[in-house]
């Protein structure tokens, strides 16, 4: 079943995240983690989106924004590693602030401090594009640095940063394909350093075990990828910042009450 269910997820999960600029991890993830250990899950995870990212560029490559990568990305990857550090210091375990059970999944989940905050937050530059007041703001280029240190610092503590990258540059004067394009290079930059740090704690053997199910998924994805830049061409910068809005709003409520993690 996880030779068919894995793939198809990846599939879909990369259609949806090349709009978004997030998301393939934290959708995939779960579904790996039904097959797999959480090392394996989380290593397979992560060549996947890896791998997938290399592939976006080389179809967005054109309408990247470079000085938006360096003011965002650059701020990011310093901030990842103040993020990790902090996490590394912090207790081992998890600040748990309430648990439930979801009798229609038949799962024990529970809300996280981490996850809370983080799911605050992205539901708060949502707004931004429902609110009247907010509706036209647009940030400059001088806030990126805000933004990339933002986006990089809760990436390094808790994984999760796509989010609140798209937050700030959807308010950019960008167009729909610039979106696309710079915010895949900057993600492409997190995850060369991700991969640089998880090529010392990979089990290759686990990997190399499961090589069937990763090939077909990272296929899956690109397929998902060639679909989603098709779409584009076909979509309007409303639609886009609209599409972003729901997608971080729906990520962040399923985080908040812990069915994603």
């Amino acid at each position: 079943m996880s030779i068919v269910l894995i793939p198809l997820t990846a599939l879909l999960a990369s259609i949806l995240t090349f709009f978004s600029g997030f998301g393939l991890g934290t959708i995939l993830l779960p579904v790996f983690s039904i097959y797999y250990e959480p090392p394996i899950a989380v290593a397979l995870t992560a060549i996947v989106h890896f791998l997938n990212n290399i592939f976006k560029i080389g179809l967005v490559y054109k309408n990247i924004k470079w000085n938006v990568v360096l003011k965002f990305g650059i701020p990011s990857l310093i901030a990842a590693l103040l993020g990790a550090f902090l996490l590394k210091n912090l207790s081992s375990q998890t600040i748990v602030l309430a648990k439930y059970y979801l009798e229609l999944t038949e799962i024990n989940y529970q809300i996280t401090f981490f996850n809370l905050i983080i799911g605050l937050l992205i539901i708060f530059f949502s707004l931004f594009e429902i609110i009247p007041y907010f509706k036209n703001l647009s940030f400059s280029e001088n806030k990126l640095t805000i933004g990339g240190f933002l986006s990089g610092f809760f990436g390094g503590l808790s994984g999760h940063q796509g989010a609140l990258r798209s937050a700030f540059l959807v308010r950019l004067k960008l167009s729909k394909e610039s979106f696309v394009a710079t915010g895949t290079a900057i993600a492409c930059l997190v995850d060369i350093a991700r991969m640089s740090i998880y090529a010392i704690t990979f089990d290759f053997v686990n990997v190399s075990n499961n090589a069937k199910v990763l090939i077909i998924a990272v296929l899956a994805a690109f397929i998902g990828a060639i679909i989603g830049n098709k779409l584009l061409k076909k979509t309007t910068i409303g639609f886009l910042k609209w599409f972003v809005t729901v997608f971080m709003i729906v990520i962040a409520l399923l985080m908040i009450f812990g069915i994603i993690n």
